[in-house]
C-alpha cells in the first residue's frame, strides 16, 4: 500500500504540495467545485499519474479526460520521477457547467516531486537497481523466480583488540563481504529542509545487524545492537549514499532471519504541544543468509588434521592421499589433556552465501569454556570464519555435539527436490532415562536455517552416537542417466558373516583376525587374535550384531523414504560390532545399558577425498596374502571410480570409544547450488 494524503483544491489560489516518488495525493476533486458545475476535465505534466474511477491520466500535456460529477469524486495523483525545480509539476481540474464548452473555472496544483528511496540487490544478481514495484522490496520470496536482499553474517575469527574497542564505531576489515543498501535523495531537496529523514529498524532486529555509513575516511556504526534509529544530516545536494550491513547472529528457533531497514520523512514541529508528523516511509527487506553444511560427496580443498604423536599412522597416511590430489593440509595442535580432542566431535565446515560472496565457516560446539582453548580457531585458512555455540551439555556420553550430524547429497524424496541435501541428526527415538539426544536448542538452530531439512536417525544404539560408525555417503559416476552420483554405504554385520562363511567353507576358517597386530595393542583396546571359526562360533558376539543389524535396519528404512533412496543406492560394508558398557565417561555418567562399538577398526570411518577414500585398516583374516575384508571393500569400491587406501593405525580406530578419522576435518567446495532458490 502506498502512503497517502488528502488535499484539497482552492478556486482562489494554486495549491502546492510536496510528492514523495512511490506516495500518493489523494486529490478532492468535488469539494471546491462551483455550484452548478456538473462535469470537469482532469490533466497533469508529463511526470504526473493520475488515477480516478474509471480512467487512467498517464501524464501527457495534451491528455483532458472529462468525468461527470454526480457524486463526490476524488483522484488518485503520484508522480513517476523527480521534478527539476520546485513547482515545476502540475495538476489542472477544469469545472463545467451545463451545455458550455468554456470551463467556468480552474483549479491548480503545483507538485514538486522528490525520490526518497532505500535500494538493495532484491533480485540477486549484483545490482542495486530501482524496482518498477516499489512493494516488492517490503518482502523476501523463495524460489527460483523469488526475491530479497540477503546479509552475510560476520564470522571473523580472529579481532585484535584495537579493533574490539573501535568495532561499536567503525567497521571491520572485511568492508567487502558486506551487503549493501543506498539512500537516494533526487529532485529540488530544498522543499524539504525542515523535514527530518530517519533510517530505522525495530529494537529487536537492531541487534541482529549493523549498518556503516562510510564518513571522513572511516565506516561509522549508524544501526546497532541498542542503536535502531538513526538521524541523517540533511542532504544539501541530493545524490546517493552507500550503507554497508553485516548480520551478527544466524537464524534461530527465536530469529526468522528476517531484517528490514526504512527510511522515513518526518516533518519537525516547531510547537511543543503538537508532535513531529511522519510523510513517507520506504521499507527494504533483508534475510539473512543460512550456513550450509557440505556433504562427503563435494570435493575437498583443505584437510585439517590434529598433530598428535598417537596418530602418526594416520595423519602420515591422510598427508600421502591428500598430497596424490593436490589438496592442502593444515595442523591443529591440541592440548593433550583435553577429553573431547577430535575434531569432528566438535566442528563442521559449512558455508554462507550470498549473491556477492560465498564465506566459509567451521562451527564448533564446544566442550571447553575459554576461547582461548580453540586451537582451530587460530589454525584456519585465511577468509574462514569460525562460529562458537554453546550447547547446553557438553558431557563426553551426549550426543550434544555437531560431531552427531551428517548431510546428505542433493536428493529427491516423496516429490520433493532437496538441491542442497538434508541435514541427518541421531538421536534415541524416544525419551528415557538412559536415553541420549542431541540438544535441543542445537537441534533447533539447524532447522531454522530451513535450507536442508533434517531428519531424525536412531544412533543412541552406538557408544559414540555418532552417525559415522554405520553409515556414509561417497561420489560416484553413474553409467546411466538416472543414478544420483553417490552410493550410501552402511555397515552389515550379516554381510561380515557371510563373508566369513564363504572363507570358512572354503577351508580358510583358521585364519586369524588381528594377526598382524601386537599382544599390548589387543589388551589395551579388549580385543583378542582369533579365527574365523571362532568368530563364528561366539553365539554371543552373534547375537549382540543381530541386535546391531535391527538398529542399522531401522536407519537404512528411514534413509530409503527420507532421501528417496532404492536398494541399488546402498552398498553393504561387511563390519562386525560388540556390545560394552559405556567407557571413559564420569562415574555419574556411567548407565547400565550396553552400546556398540566396533569389533574391529570401523571401517565406514572412512575419509573420502573425492575419488580417493582413507578407509581404517580392518586387520582382518589374512587369505592367501590378501586381507579378505579389504578385498571385499575393494571389489565393491573400485567399480565405481573409488580407489582404496587403508590406514594402518590400530590403536586410533578403537581407543577412547571409537573415536576414529574424527581427528580430521575436510573443508569442501561450496554447492554449485544457490540456496535462495530452493523452496524450503
Amino acid at each position: 500500500m502506498f502512503f497517502q494524503s488528502t488535499m484539497s483544491l482552492s478556486l482562489d489560489s494554486p495549491t502546492h504540495a510536496i510528492c514523495v516518488i512511490g506516495m500518493e495525493i489523494t486529490l478532492d476533486i468535488s469539494g471546491c467545485a462551483p455550484k452548478n458545475c456538473e462535469s470537469f476535465a482532469i490533466r497533469g505534466s508529463p511526470r504526473v499519474l493520475i488515477h480516478t474511477s474509471n480512467s487512467v491520466i498517464t501524464g501527457k500535456t495534451d491528455t483532458v479526460v472529462w468525468q461527470p460529477m454526480t457524486q463526490p469524486m476524488d483522484a488518485l495523483v503520484r508522480m513517476v520521477s523527480p521534478s527539476p525545480t520546485v513547482d515545476e509539476d502540475k495538476v489542472l481540474v477544469s469545472y463545467y457547467c451545463p451545455e458550455n464548452e468554456v470551463p467556468k473555472t480552474t483549479a491548480v496544483l503545483y507538485l514538486t516531486g522528490i525520490e526518497i528511496s532505500l535500494e538493495a540487490d532484491i533480485y540477486r544478481d549484483g545490482q542495486l537497481d530501482m524496482p518498477s514495484d516499489k512493494q516488492a522490496k517490503k518482502k523476501w520470496v523463495w524460489g527460483p523466480n523469488g526475491w530479497g536482499a540477503i546479509l552475510l553474517v560476520n564470522c571473523n575469527p580472529v579481532t585484535d583488540e584495537a579493533d574490539d574497542e573501535a568495532s561499536d564505531q567503525e567497521a571491520p576489515k572485511e568492508i567487502q563481504n558486506m551487503s549493501q543498501m543506498t539512500l537516494t535523495v533526487d529532485g529540488p531537496i530544498s522543499v524539504i529542509k525542515n523535514y527530518m529523514m530517519i533510517l530505522h529498524t525495530s529494537k529487536e532486529e537492531a541487534n541482529k545487524a549493523k549498518v556503516y555509513w562510510p564518513q571522513k575516511g572511516t565506516h561509522e556504526m549508524v544501526i546497532g545492537p541498542g542503536k535502531p534509529i538513526h538521524v541523517l544530516a540533511p542532504f544539501e545536494n541530493g545524490g546517493k549514499e552507500t550503507f554497508y550491513i553485516e548480520a551478527i547472529e544466524f537464524p534461530s528457533a527465536s530469529f526468522t532471519g528476517l531484517i528490514s531497514f526504512s527510511i522515513s520523512l518526518v516533518e519537525e514541529s516547531h510547537d511543543k504541544l503538537v508532535p513531529e508528523m511522519p510523510l513517507y516511509k520506504d521499507t527494504v527487506m533483508f534475510r539473512v543468509a543460512p550456513y550450509i553444511f557440505t556433504p562427503s560427496t563435494q570435493p575437498p580443498l583443505e584437510v585439517y588434521l590434529c598433530r598428535d604423536l598417537q596418530l602418526q599412522g594416520f595423519v602420515d597416511t591422510v598427508t600421502r592421499l591428500s598430497e596424490k590430489i593436490n589438496v592442502q593440509v593444515a595442523s591443529v595442535y591440541e592440548d593433550p589433556s583435553r577429553q573431547g580432542r577430535w575434531l569432528q566431535d566438535e566442528m563442521a565446515f559449512c558455508y554462507t552465501q550470498a549473491p556477492h560472496k560465498t564465506l566459509s565457516l567451521v562451527l564448533d560446539t564446544p566442550r571447553v569454556s575459554k576461547l582461548d582453548e580453540f586451537p582451530m580457531k587460530y589454525s584456519l585458512s585465511p577468509g574462514v570464519g569460525y562460529l562458537t555455540f554453546e550447547t547446553e551439555d557438553h558431557g563426553v556420553a551426549s550426543l550434544d555435539s555437531i560431531g552427531n550430524l551428517i548431510v546428505s547429497p542433493p536428493v529427491k524424496a516423496q516429490g520433493k527436490d532437496y538441491p542442497l541435501g538434508r541435514v541427518l541428526i541421531g538421536g534415541s527415538f524416544y525419551p528415557s532415562n538412559e536415553g541420549r539426544d542431541m540438544s535441543k536448542v542445537l537441534r533447533d538452530f539447524v532447522c531454522a536455517q530451513q535450507v536442508q531439512a533434517p531428519v531424525e536417525l536412531f544412533s543412541d544404539w552406538l557408544m559414540t552416537g555418532r552417525m559415522d560408525e554405520f553409515m556414509c555417503f561417497v561420489p560416484v559416476k553413474d553409467k546411466n542417466d538416472d543414478g544420483k552420483g553417490f552410493r550410501l554405504l552402511m555397515a552389515s554385520p550379516s554381510a561380515c558373516y557371510e563373508l566369513f562363511e564363504e572363507k570358512q567353507k572354503e577351508g580358510f576358517g583358521d585364519m586369524t583376525l588381528f594377526e598382524d597386530v601386537g599382544a599390548e595393542q589387543l589388551l589395551s583396546n579388549g580385543r583378542e587374535a582369533r579365527t574365523i571359526s571362532q568368530i563364528l562360533a561366539d553365539q554371543k558376539l552373534r547375537k549382540q550384531n543381530d541386535y546391531v543389524e535391527k538398529c542399522i535396519n531401522l536407519n537404512r528404512t528411514l534413509l530409503k523414504k527420507e532421501l528417496g533412496l532404492t536398494e541399488k543406492d546402498i552398498i553393504a560394508i561387511p563390519q562386525l560390532f560388540c556390545l560394552e558398557l559405556l567407557t571413559n565417561v564420569p562415574s555419574n555418567q556411567q548407565t547400565t545399558k550396553h552400546y556398540a562399538r566396533p569389533y574391529f577398526p570401523n571401517m565406514l570411518q572412512m575419509l573420502v577425498l573425492d575419488k580417493h577414500v582413507g578407509i581404517p585398516k580392518p586387520f582382518g583374516p589374512q587369505i592367501k596374502g590378501t586381507c579378505c575384508l579389504e578385498e571385499k571393500v575393494c571389489d565393491v569400491l573400485e567399480p565405481l571410480g573409488l580407489k582404496c587406501t587403508f590406514i594402518d593405525d590400530f590403536d586410533c580406530y578403537l581407543t577412547n570409544m571409537g573415536d576414529t578419522c574424527a581427528c580430521a576435518i575436510v573443508h569442501r567446495v561450496p554447492f554449485a547450488f544457490k540456496w535462495w532458490k530452493m523452496i524450503p
